[in-house]
Formats: structure tokens, C-alpha cells, sequence
């Protein structure tokens, strides 16, 4: 899951509110593409660059790599021992924890060169620019060494918060690589991006490492080049990130464009390079309906998988092109009233594979009628449990009949009174016997972090999204129209922002115009994941498993995770590889299912 905020690949040049460029900074840049919006750029970054020599970088992480978006407690924020989602294995202070020796992870930090020194021979002003040299624990950037970035397929070497080293599983190349963990691979393909436009005239004189070009454009080797696209999109900018460009910008005079404005990947590399990699998405299933009005269809779908990630969705209506998103939801606006349109969708890899078509689905457009309901649940949050109120632990309680469960949560922040404040998790209900009409709920961003959105979902199927800044804001979602026995979740999209919930209530559904609203169950009828969430790293699932011949696991940007064959010749149990908290879908031979990691 990302970060503070997502920025969406197709987005192009939209501004990122959050940034800090001088008006007219990238003016010079306007309408540009390609080659020559790469070569504008790299103008625009080298003009104002200081260069503070070596040691400055010391100094400079004072304010730079100062940890404001986890633990915001001051420490350093290392990219190869940062835990998003439970506790750091160590803490470094800013000044008093630098390298020196290290034997072991958590001596000391470093300077950890995303782009190796050696490369470009240490010379200036490369060895000394802060947009690509990390603070990083000296062990960790030891191992790394001057291996390019890949996706690792057997590793030698895994650090304590699961960055790996190990044979490269990335397509084009099969050397040694150095894969980080999933909330930083943007950044480091951001700061890759970097380097090879504010240095592109000299890189004929750099070495290659094996992952960079030896002429302007491109600027990087094929493969390496779609490994970063890949991580570019699948990962987006930061709230950290845009903190550091800030912060960069103060120390060094310049800025890294494609944190400013993430766009300007695409426009200048594509999407993807020719490559290698020629196995296309499986399908994307389970496509239903989630939600209608006179005027919209919303639609969802199980995630699609592949070798390398799924990159986005194509969404045909009618047999056409409609549109094109990056996660398996989409609304499409602007139909008829009382009208019937059928729906298709298409999965696209990074390499630009293309999935077979999914199953298509009809719907109607509604008449515009409403339908009443009357009030239902009513969760105040007064009788939450408060042992352990700043800790992030998974909480249960129940009130008026209603069973809840909030996962990675803490219970000492108030909005109206109580409240309860997720983190990387959700807030889930009991059963309801009596649907669901309208729900309506406040919401605010605690500490640090930027504005974002939960996931409403009923029954497993999102109906909508709830926003939430740092200003308390109350919420309604109408027309839901789901009758019969419910369960609601605020799923929260981000992997750190800590956003409180309060007075929580939905409308009972007693019309006779439901939605058809599909309940994506967590496993399937033949095979069941239980319990569900799972702990301990083990997945045990009830049925006729012993013919299995193969387990997959993939997170729900439908990226493989791991690959199991025969996987219960010894139990009916599968051992799993330091997953975060979150959800992740199981495939089993042909049957797949969604679990929980608590």
C-alpha cells in the first residue's frame, strides 16, 4: 500500500499541491515530450546547484532524512530499515549515529549512493548531491554495494525490514540486483530519473554498472529502465518525497522534477521500453456492478496478476474504449437514464501485455427514483477499549449489537469525544440484518501526513470512498441500497497516514429496488482460508487441498509475491515470506481468494 498519497500515472502535469516549486520554475519545460522535455529539465536542475562538497551531506540529512512521516519521532528516516507498518528494528540520531565501522545492522549510517560513486569515480558535483544520496544503516549499503535495482528472485541477503539482494529476477537481465521494499521503490526509480537528466551530457564518460545508458536519452539499459518505470508507477509520490525535494531544494538549489511533477516520466521514457517480457496479465475476474444512479455505473474486480505487476486497467463500455484506470474500480459518468450498458475490462503489464478480456457484466442506469430508509447502526465509539491507547494493535468491542473489529489502530485520539484512529488497516462491522441505505461518518487526519481517502466497501465490495484531511469532516454516502445481512469496512488506502473515525451510522435498507451488490467472499466455496485474518506468517486453508500443484500470492496490484509448487504435500498449511499488514489474494491452481495479514 502507498504511502501518504497517491498520485495517479495517468494524472500527466496535474500540480501536486504539496510541492515547493518557484512559480515558472519548469516554464521552459511546457509542451515539451521525450528526448527534448529530458534535455529541458536537466537545463532547468543544473541551473542553481550548489554543490556543499562531500561532508555537507552530514548536515544536510539534519533536515532532509529526518523521519516526519512514520514514527515522526526525529530519527533518521532510512529507506533500508524504515518498517511502514509496525516498529523500526533500530533508530538512528541525526549526528550522533554516523558511520564509522559497522560489523552488524543498527551500527551506524551512512552515505548510501543510490547511483554508486565508483561509476562517475567519485568525482564532483555527483558525489556530493543530496537528490540521490541516501542516509541509509552502513551494513545494509555495504551489501548493496554497487549492484544495479532489480526484482530479486532468490536472495542472499535480506534486511531486517526486507529490502533484498539476491539473483535478479527482472526480465533482460540475470545478474546480482538490490530490490528495496515496496514503499520505496519509487523513490529510488524517482532519484534514478533524476541522476540521469541533471548528468545526461556526461554519462558517456560514466561507467554502466550494468544499469545506466551511454548517451542522453535513454540514459539507462533497457531492462533497467523498465524495472524503474514499473516501480515508478506502481509506487507513487510521497508525502515524505515531496518533504525531502523541499527540504533538498533549501540545502542544494535545485529540485528533482519527477517529484514535482511524476508526468514527466511517462512523457519523457513511456510507459514501458521494448522488452523482454512477453507474458501478458491473467484476466481480471469477479467483474460486478458496485453501485448505479441515473447518470453513473460503478464497477469493481478481483486484481489481475503477472509475472512482473499489472500497471492498469483499459475499462470498454458498449464494446469501446471508456477508460483507463490504475486500481480494480472504476465510475463511469455520464450515461442515459433507464439504460442498459455492458462492461468488459482489460489488464496491462508494464511491458504494455495485454490480459485476455475479463467476463463482461450489464447494467441499467436507475430512473432517478429514491428510495426512503430510516436509521439503523449508530457507533458513538464511546465504549472502545482503551488499554494501550497509543499503541497500534488490532481492537475489538461490540455496542447496540453490533460486533467491531479495527485493525492496526490506536484508541487515544478524539474527535467528538472518542475515536478510533486507523493506521495501515480498517475498521470493520459485525453482521447487520438490515442493510444498508445511506451511511455517514466523520473522519480526521491525526499528526502528520496529507489529504486521502477510505474505502467504503459492503460485503467485501466497495461502494464508495470517504475523504479525510486534517480538518474534522462529516461524510455522507447515499443511495447505497444493499438489503439483507451486511458488512461495512473503512479500509484505509494509505500505509501511514493515522486517520480518526467518529460517529459512525449507516440507514437500514428496507425498499424493494436493492443494488445487486456481489459479496466477494475471502475464499471460495471449495477452499476456505481459516482463521481469516491470518498471523504468524501461515496460511491454513480447510478443503481438498492434497492435488494443489501450485500456490501464488499476489498483492492486490496483482504483482507476484510468491510461488509455492505442491504447497501442501505436508499439511494443509503454506508458509509465507514476511508479508506487511494488508490484504493479498491467494491463488490456488485456478481457485483464488483474498486474505488478511494482521
Amino acid at each position: 500500500m502507498k504511502k501518504i498519497i497517491l498520485f495517479s500515472v495517468f494524472a500527466g502535469l496535474t500540480g501536486l499541491a504539496n510541492a515547493q516549486a518557484p512559480a515558472g520554475y519548469y516554464n521552459s519545460a511546457n509542451g515539451l515530450s521525450g528526448a527534448a522535455l529530458k534535455t529541458a529539465l536537466s537545463t532547468i536542475i543544473t541551473n542553481g546547484h550548489i554543490d556543499k562538497g562531500y561532508n555537507g551531506l552530514w548536515t544536510a540529512y539534519k533536515t532532509t532524512d529526518i523521519d516526519k512521516n512514520y514514527e515522526n519521532d526525529g530519527s533518521i528516516l532510512d529507506i533500508y530499515s524504515e518498517k511502514p507498518t509496525g516498529p523500526d528494528p533500530y533508530q538512528y540520531t541525526p549526528g550522533s549515529n554516523q558511520c564509522g565501522t559497522y560489523s552488524t545492522e543498527g551500527n551506524c549510517y551512512n552515505r548510501e549512493h543510490i547511483i554508486p560513486q565508483s561509476f562517475f569515480s567519485k568525482a564532483a558535483p555527483m558525489v556530493s548531491d543530496i537528490h540521490f544520496i541516501r542516509a541509509t544503516d552502513g551494513k545494509v549499503n555495504g551489501m548493496r554495494s554497487n549492484y544495479p535495482f532489480g526484482k530479486v528472485g532468490s536472495a542472499t541477503f535480506t534486511s531486517m525490514n526486507g529490502s533484498k539482494l539476491g539473483t535478479s529476477a527482472s526480465s533482460g537481465y540475470s545478474g546480482t540486483v538490490f530490490e528495496p521494499i515496496d514503499e520505496f521503490k519509487g523513490d529510488v526509480a524517482r532519484m534514478i530519473f533524476y541522476f540521469v537528466t541533471r548528468y545526461q551530457s556526461k554519462l558517456s564518460s560514466f561507467s554502466s554498472g550494468n544499469m545506466l545508458g551511454s548517451t542522453a536519452f535513454p540514459g539507462l539499459q533497457t531492462w533497467e529502465l523498465n524495472v524503474l518505470l514499473a516501480w515508478h508507477n506502481q509506487d507513487p509520490v510521497s508525502q515524505a518525497e515531496i518533504n525531502r525535494n523541499n527540504a533538498s531544494y533549501t540545502y542544494q538549489g535545485n529540485r528533482n522534477p519527477f517529484i514535482d511533477n511524476p508526468g514527466y516520466v511517462n512523457l519523457i521514457w513511456g510507459s514501458q521500453q521494448p522488452s523482454n517480457d512477453t507474458q501478458a496479465p491473467t484476466a481480471a475476474t469477479a467483474l460486478h456492478v458496485t453501485g448505479k444512479t441515473s447518470s453513473s455505473i460503478s464497477l469493481s474486480w478481483t486484481a489481475a496478476t503477472d509475472n512482473v505487476g499489472v500497471t492498469s486497467y483499459a475499462v470498454y463500455m458498449n464494446g469501446s474504449l471508456k477508460t483507463t484506470v490504475s486500481s480494480p474500480s472504476a465510475t463511469i459518468s455520464g450515461l442515459a437514464p433507464s439504460t442498459t450498458y455492458n462492461f468488459y475490462v482489460v489488464a496491462k503489464d508494464a511491458a504494455g501485455n495485454s490480459s485476455p478480456n475479463s467476463s463482461a457484466v450489464s447494467a441499467t442506469t436507475d430512473s432517478g427514483t429514491t428510495i426512503p430508509s430510516t436509521g439503523c447502526v449508530n457507533e458513538t465509539f464511546e465504549t472502545i477499549p482503551t488499554a494501550s491507547t497509543s499503541s497500534y494493535l488490532t481492537r475489538t468491542w461490540s455496542n447496540g449489537g453490533i460486533s467491531w473489529t479495527a485493525t492496526d489502530a490506536r484508541t487515544d485520539q478524539t474527535i467528538s469525544n472518542k475515536a478510533i484512529t486507523v493506521r495501515n488497516g480498517s475498521l470493520t462491522s459485525g453482521n447487520s440484518g438490515n442493510g444498508i441505505g445511506s451511511l455517514t461518518v466523520t473522519t480526521q487526519l491525526k499528526f502528520s501526513g496529507s489529504n486521502g481517502t477510505f474505502n467504503v466497501k459492503v460485503n467485501g465490495t466497495t461502494v464508495g470512498t470517504i475523504p479525510y484531511s486534517a480538518t474534522a469532516t462529516t461524510t455522507t454516502i447515499n443511495n447505497i441500497n444493499v438489503s439483507g445481512n451486511v458488512t461495512v469496512s473503512l479500509v484505509n488506502n494509505s500505509t501511514s497516514n493515522r486517520v480518526a473515525i467518529d460517529d459512525l451510522k449507516w440507514t437500514c435498507y428496507s425498499g424493494t429496488a436493492a443494488r445487486q451488490v456481489q459479496t466477494i467472499a475471502p475464499e471460495t466455496a471449495t477452499y476456505k482460508i481459516s482463521p481469516n485474518p491470518i498471523s504468524n506468517q501461515e496460511i491454513f486453508v480447510k478443503g481438498d487441498v492434497q492435488g494443489i500443484k501450485k500456490a501464488e500470492i499476489y498483492n492486490l496490484q496483482g504483482k507476484a509475491l510468491q510461488s509455492i509448487d505442491r504447497p501442501f504435500r505436508n499439511g494443509n498449511s503454506i508458509k509465507i515470506k514476511n508479508l506487511e499488514q494488508g490484504i493479498y489474494i491467494l491463488k490456488l491452481d485456478n481457485a483464488t481468494m483474498q486474505f488478511i495479514v494482521k
